[in-house]
């Protein structure tokens, strides 16, 4: 199983670094790492709260976090962005489906490889969670980009000179 962590990984970060542009990359990076910092937060919440376990103990569910933090979460986020952003409604369908996916087909089917299993959350409360997850993520990219207060005096000022 560990192998097919990796393997995952490996080739989702390879399509990444081979065909995202570079330019999306930059400007996509900041709220990725935002969402997954968020999401390690979540992982910490889990020990406390058990919202799921994996085999192994607590070493095998940091590594499985991880894995799945920094490898499909992370690199999905950025192509999601990177073909929907500045179309909220395109945003908010791409994560409808992604988020059902998830929540309702791969979910149960991970759980059925023995991945891991749900105790304290179940598929809808997984769903749920990641799809108004996606919502504070637009909102972050979106004061992100907010363009500063200099910025805006040179366009007007600039827009003046016109």
């Amino acid at each position: 199983m560990n192998f097919f962590r990796v393997f995952n990984a490996i080739v989702l970060w390879a399509i990444v670094i081979f065909f995202l542009p570079k330019k999306s990359f930059k400007r996509y990076l900041p709220v990725t790492l935002f969402s997954s910092s968020i999401l390690l937060i979540q992982s910490l919440l889990n020990i406390l709260f058990k919202w799921w376990k994996v085999k192994g103990g607590t070493k095998f569910l940091i590594f499985d976090d991880l894995a799945f933090i920094f490898g499909p979460f992370f690199t999905i986020n950025l192509w999601v962005f990177h073909f929907t952003y500045g179309k909220f409604s395109l945003y908010t369908l791409t994560n409808l489906v992604i988020d059902t996916i998830f929540g309702f087909i791969l979910n149960p089917f991970f759980q059925k490889l023995g991945h891991y299993k749900l105790k304290n959350m179940n598929s809808f409360g997984l769903f749920l969670f990641y799809y108004l997850f996606s919502f504070i993520n637009y909102g972050f990219q979106k004061y992100y980009e907010k363009p500063s207060t200099s910025e805006e005096l040179i366009s007007i000022s600039e827009f003046e000179r016109r």
